[in-house]
């Protein structure tokens, strides 16, 4: 683990959240958008979703087929749309208009499972309460044999046995960025890979 560390500060010292975003509320609808989307799609969309609904308030009063027309390029857009007005309505009765701080809190939000919580919480509040689990991470990690489970939440689950708490946060914009230019889910390079002298996975395409 020691080495990974090491190697990751190396290549991707400063990564940090790709979802563009100004406030917790525009970071927590983003990462609703994101589920199954890349986040340079999710990017493209929420300029105009934001100016048209700036705050939960105005998207609480906004239309299914309004929320749906706007997000429709992210995939799954009715679900997504359903959830986003429901989280706008959430927070605004709930919890006065803004992004809870907990994690309790933030999973009664419609669209927000632990993953979309983790990322809230991480990137607005410094708070880590979990490790961010997605696609990047699940695969990484089991490549690197950091974990075994065959579920987000379980390999979330053994990270944090392994991991500094003091690394939960930064680990996971690390390994996203690292899966992102190099450790590819089909074609990984390991040949670019300072990580490769501590990987044994089985579909490296090459070693030293």
């Amino acid at each position: 683990m020691a080495a990974i560390l090491r190697g990751l500060d190396e290549t991707c010292p400063e990564a940090v959240c790709a979802l563009t975003h100004r406030s917790p509320w525009e970071l927590l609808a983003a990462t609703i958008l994101s589920a199954q989307c890349t986040d340079v799609r999710v990017n493209m969309v929420t300029p105009e979703l934001f100016r048209r609904f700036p705050t939960p308030a105005a998207m609480a009063k906004a239309t299914l087929p309004e929320l749906e027309a706007l997000v429709k390029t992210t995939g799954f857009f009715r679900n997504k749309a359903k959830s986003l007005k429901g989280a706008a309505e959430k927070i605004t009765k709930e919890f006065g208009g803004r992004v809870p701080e907990t994690l309790d809190e933030l999973i009664t939000i419609p669209g927000a499972a632990r993953k979309t919580a983790n990322v809230v919480l991480g990137v607005c509040f410094d708070k880590a309460e979990g490790v961010v689990v997605d696609t990047h991470v699940f695969r990484i990690s089991r490549r690197l044999e950091l974990a075994k489970g065959d579920t987000p939440q379980k390999v979330e689950q053994e990270l944090m046995k392994i991991l500094p708490a003091d690394r939960w946060i930064s680990f996971s914009h690390q390994i996203i960025h690292h899966g992102r230019k190099v450790c590819d889910a089909r074609k990984p390079k390991c040949g670019e890979c300072n990580l490769e002298q501590v990987c044994r996975s089985k579909d490296k395409t090459w070693e030293s």
